[in-house]
């Protein structure tokens, strides 16, 4: 029913073809890289957190991020508590290791981390443990009707310049 309701979703843009549904698992960061053959931070995850009053909230974010919990703390004033398992499938409606930001069963705020801004395109899933769709930067905050692009993760920023030798000499 999960990858339906995406479907479903992507009707209204035309898009709902560009699904793919693979034979094997997409469910971890992982196995959707090798699946699609991209690098595993171009893997939009979808994270569930349980928001104020217990409404729910979306993060995505790219495959080799991690929650920052102090930028998490500072952004939405709450501390970052993910969801269980069952509590994930019956707030979005998509069961872990397919949760993405589309064909939602509730209505729950959605949140785009700016560690997906290094690439032109990226991969969530949609709705299943074997479906993703390649969307733009534009096109994902466009169908997930994200609320706003935050920074809250960390490990996946790009190692500093190195700093020439004191002769400024180039090899």
């Amino acid at each position: 029913m999960s990858l339906e309701s995406v479907r479903e979703h992507f009707k209204q843009w035309d898009k709902e073809n560009d699904i793919m549904v693979f034979e094997s698992s997409s469910a971890t960061v992982q196995e959707a890289a090798e699946t699609i053959g991209v690098a595993p931070a171009q893997i939009a995850k979808t994270l569930s957190f349980r928001g104020k009053d217990d409404h729910a909230i979306l993060v995505v974010t790219a495959g080799d991020a991690k929650i920052d919990n102090k930028k998490f703390r500072e952004t939405f004033t709450f501390k970052a508590r993910m969801l269980s398992p069952d509590e994930v499938l019956e707030q979005t409606g998509h069961p872990v290791g397919g949760v993405c930001p589309f064909g939602l069963k509730n209505d729950l705020d959605v949140f785009l981390d700016v560690s997906l801004k290094r690439f032109e395109k990226v991969y969530p899933a949609c709705g299943s443990t074997n479906s993703a769709i390649e969307l733009t930067l534009d096109e994902l905050e466009q169908f997930s009707s994200a609320k706003a692009w935050v920074d809250v993760c960390k490990g996946w920023e790009e190692e500093p310049a190195k700093v020439e030798g004191a002769s400024g000499a180039k090899a």
